[in-house]
Parts: structure tokens; C-alpha cells; sequence
């Protein structure tokens, strides 16, 4: 079979995709992608502005819509204004090792946004999607540890690398548990995951890093990283490849750092069913939204 690419990305005509975070970075280069081949492509964004200017840079039929998903208000309020089914659902907009922050709702900004947000958005849209639901994860959950007696840091001394890791591990486990409940229901709707290895993206100049040590990095990024188009395949192969539900894909080179998208594995901890059922549950809690898929 030949490698997959932007070339080999099949006819998206007549699909309707939600891609949220798609105005910078690896998510920007997946509306791009979709657009381009047909889809009609739903830019879910914080900043109307530069949601629109992506769009701009795009061809094909885009729609710039706002949401935070900070703020389950915001949340609540994007998913309300959908009354159309949703071929796909990329939840690709994150946050990587911010200062201690919280959500309009209290919890801790990383997972409260990667997490929660997604986690609310995706149950929200269920009844209207039809097609794949892909989560974008990183290769950092393999640091991650989801901590039930303190998710929200109130309590720890807060280390940004480990509430990030924490948050990328939890979206494997939602995409694991998800695609349990959509098998269970009878429901033809896939759930996804993939990461983008180590790609140039706006995430690796974020504000938790120490000047010394970003002027360091900077070079180092510039050898080790691809582009943030490649970093973006991966996304697409979860998107539209011929694959089972629960994947996850990633690149295929050296440490996954780079290369053509191919399935990977993922830690121990994010194969831990009973974990991923109770994290479903405690964010059914602290969300207020439950599984609803479509009516099979």
C-alpha cells in the first residue's frame, strides 16, 4: 500500500467535519487538508479573528464557528447551534504546560480544556455524529497518571509536565472507553486517537518554559521536528483510514518523533479498562453530560 499523505487523502465531498483548535498548528493543517478534498469544514475556535484568518488560507467551504473549551457554558452553547449530522469530529485544540490555571468552572486548565472539554463536546455532538470521533493525544501521556484524589491539582504542588501528561493519558482513556460504549450501543461510529510526534507547532513555545531553557530548545526543535503538516497525518490517518476503532496512530520514525502515520502503541496505563470506565464516570460528574449516542 502506498505511504500516507496529503496525496493519497481520499475524496472528502459531501462530508461535514468539526475540527476543533483549527486555526494554528497541526489542526489548522487538517482543516486545510479536508477542506481542500471536498469537506465542508467546521473551524471550532476560541478566537473568532484568527479562526478567520485561517480560513482565509483555506480553499473550499469553511465555517469559523467560536468555542472555549475552558468554559462548559461555551461548550454547551457551540454543541446547541448543531442540528446537522457531523461525518467527523477531530477534538485536536490543547494546551501544554501552562502556569497553574483554572477553567471558568474551576478545574485545572489542562485537563479541564484537553480533557473535560473534549470530553463534554464529543457527548454533547454524539447524537449527531455518524462517522469517527478522533482525539488528538500525545506521546507525553506515557508520563501520565490520572490521580482521582486530586484531577484538579488543588491539593498537590502543581507541576505542569505531569497535569499535561495527566491530560494526554485521559484522552486515550476516553477514546478507549468511548468506542467500549459505541460497541455496546450498537452504534456504527468509531472513536480514534492519534499524536502528532514532535511537530513545530505553537505548543512548543508555550509560557511554562524558562527563557534559558526555550533558547535551547529552539534548535533542537528545529533538527528533531517535522512540519506541522506532517505532524497533522497522523490526525487524518485516525480520520479516514481503514482502521478499527480504538486506534491509535502515530508517526512511524525513530521514537515516534516523525515519519509517515502509522498505528502505535500506547503505554500500559492507557490500556487500563476499569481505569477509563471510572475516569468516565468522575467526568460525567463534573461535566453533567452523559453518553448519548445516535439512535441505532
Amino acid at each position: 500500500m502506498p505511504t500516507f499523505s496529503f496525496a493519497t487523502l481520499p475524496p472528502q465531498i459531501g462530508r461535514t467535519v468539526v475540527i476543533t483548535g483549527a486555526n494554528s498548528g497541526i489542526g489548522r493543517s487538517a482543516a486545510k487538508a479536508m477542506a481542500a478534498r471536498g469537506a465542508r469544514v467546521v473551524l471550532a475556535v476560541r478566537d473568532i479573528a484568527k479562526g478567520r484568518a485561517a480560513a482565509a488560507t483555506m480553499t473550499g467551504e469553511t465555517v469559523v464557528h467560536r468555542l472555549d473549551l475552558g468554559d462548559l457554558t461555551s461548550v454547551r452553547q457551540f454543541a446547541d447551534t448543531f442540528d446537522e449530522p457531523i461525518d467527523l469530529l477531530i477534538n485536536n485544540a490543547g494546551l501544554m504546560v501552562p502556569p497553574l490555571g483554572r477553567t471558568a468552572d474551576g478545574f485545572e486548565l489542562q485537563f479541564g480544556t484537553n480533557h473535560l472539554g473534549h470530553f463534554a463536546l464529543t457527548n454533547l455532538l454524539l447524537p449527531r455524529i455518524r462517522g469517527r470521533v478522533v482525539t488528538v493525544s500525545s506521546g507525553g501521556h506515557r508520563a501520565g497518571k490520572i490521580d482521582f484524589d486530586d484531577l484538579n491539582w488543588e491539593r498537590r504542588r502543581y507541576r505542569p509536565m505531569a497535569a499535561y501528561g495527566q491530560s494526554k493519558l485521559a484522552n486515550l482513556l476516553f477514546t478507549a472507553e468511548l468506542q467500549r460504549r459505541l460497541t455496546a450501543a450498537g452504534s456504527p461510529v468509531l472513536a480514534n486517537a492519534a499524536h502528532p510526534g514532535l511537530a513545530s507547532t505553537n505548543l512548543l513555545h508555550h509560557q511554562g518554559v524558562p527563557g534559558w531553557m526555550a533558547a535551547m530548545q529552539r534548535p533542537l526543535v528545529r533538527w528533531l521536528a517535522q512540519s506541522e503538516d506532517d505532524g497533522a497525518l497522523p490526525t487524518l490517518y485516525a480520520a479516514v483510514a481503514d482502521v478499527p476503532g480504538n486506534s491509535y496512530a502515530g508517526p512511524s520514525g525513530f521514537l515516534e518523533g516523525r515519519g509517515a502515520p502509522e498505528l502505535v502503541r500506547r503505554s500500559r496505563a492507557a490500556r487500563d479498562a476499569d481505569v477509563a470506565r471510572r475516569l468516565w464516570t468522575v467526568s460525567e460528574q463534573l461535566t453533567g453530560v452523559r453518553f448519548a449516542p445516535a439512535h441505532v
